[in-house]
């Protein structure tokens, strides 16, 4: 069909009005006219779209979406349009796909308010067809001999990261990666074989902790502390609501603290301490003021483990790393990778304490424990926290 530009122009207007003025066979009509030339764009097939929604044709809505995608892959609004035919014809698989693909897509764009609500209602839809499929992928399992009771805890992981429930959290270390460690957000501590003895003395520790805290808190510093060389923001910034007495600090050893608190520096010997001159380890009681919670961030390196002993744990405290949410039993130890995002808060009325120290990572050889303490001492990538 040979059409000028003012004629296409025209019929364009024609068609929206029609559309604004609920007619859709009409808007239909005109921008058929429109789209038979050859020459239309993106919003043409959108609109052309909407117009046999309004139809409930939802074959020739595909159809007119599917022009607009060929012109432009990640249009936002064609991908949810797309979705929801393929919802309609009970693809659900391909529909939660392409909610999902608009709404990582939308995350770094400035879009009109109309199609914020659109992508409100896909990431519903999404999470609704989610929930479905779960349910259904649940039943499946039972019936073939795998309810949730007797299914592994890495394979119940799997089902919640692809039902929605859970997400995928990966190792971030803010200073240095080492590649090919395994993505573990809490370690099952029966496979230290020094765990037991570390355990067996938090009498004596918490003891010994009591001791030092019982004329007050001098020993203790603010964890997080001003540095005229690195100028940062954090809200716990010189703060005493978390604080530490440390034992032995990057690599460097407190005489003081450790001649107050022997057995509890013996009792951390029979860990695998990740010494690094001048960098690691870090063994200090850690102390977090009633009210107080430690903002979600990452470690600075993933070749080591952070150890929490808890020594006075009120109730209404937590911690998390990844999706897992946990609370500190007092004389149970958590192992933990701290690269990977976790959080800590204290929401009682008292003082909690956990004694803190780092590890090796075990899948470590020691010919690589050898070139990262080489590394790490000439080049001062190390250094870091604990939380």
């Amino acid at each position: 069909m040979q059409l000028n530009n003012q004629e296409i122009e025209r019929l364009a207007r024609e068609g929206v009005a029609a559309l604004q003025q609920g007619r859709p066979a009409e808007a239909r009509s005109r921008f058929e006219s429109v789209t038979a030339t050859g020459r239309a764009g993106v919003q043409i097939w959108l609109l052309l779209a909407t117009a046999c929604r309004a139809q409930q044709d939802t074959a020739a809505e595909e159809a007119a979406v599917d022009q607009a995608l060929k012109i432009e892959p990640q249009l936002v609004r064609g991908l949810v349009m797309k979705g929801d035919c393929r919802a309609k014809l009970g693809d659900d698989r391909n529909a939660v796909f392409l909610y999902k693909k608009a709404l990582r897509l939308a995350s770094d764009q400035t879009l009109p308010q109309d199609l914020v609500a659109e992508l409100r209602r896909a990431e519903t839809a999404a999470a609704q067809i989610d929930a479905r499929f779960a349910s259904d992928l649940d039943a499946s399992l039972a019936a073939e001999g795998l309810p949730a009771e007797r299914r592994s805890a890495r394979f119940q992981h799997s089902l919640d990261i692809m039902a929605g429930r859970k997400q995928v959290y990966l190792q971030e270390p803010t200073g240095y990666y080492f590649p090919e460690l395994p993505q573990v957000q809490y370690f099952d501590t029966t496979l230290f074989d020094w765990v037991p003895a570390v355990e067996a003395a938090t009498d004596a520790i918490r003891q010994e902790l009591v001791a030092v805290m019982e004329p007050g808190l001098d020993g203790f510093r603010p964890y997080i502390q001003s540095d005229p060389n690195q100028p940062r923001y954090h809200p716990l910034l010189d703060k005493r609501d978390w604080s530490a007495l440390f034992f032995c600090e990057n690599g460097v050893l407190s005489d003081e603290v450790i001649a107050r608190c022997p057995k509890t520096w013996e009792a951390v010997q029979a860990a695998p301490l990740a010494w690094v001159g001048g960098w690691d380890p870090t063994v200090m009681f850690s102390l977090l003021r009633p009210g107080t919670r430690i903002p979600a961030h990452t470690g600075t390196h993933n070749t080591r483990l952070v150890c929490h002993l808890p020594l006075i744990v009120p109730p209404n405290c937590g911690f998390r790393v990844g999706n897992d949410v946990r609370q500190w039993e007092e004389g149970k130890l958590l192992i933990f990778d701290d690269t990977i995002e976790h959080e800590a808060w204290n929401d009682s009325s008292e003082d909690r304490v956990v004694l803190i120290f780092n590890i090796w990572r075990p899948e470590l050889s020691e010919r690589e424990r050898r070139e990262l303490t080489a590394l790490f001492s000439v080049a001062g990538m190390g250094q870091g926290t604990n939380r």
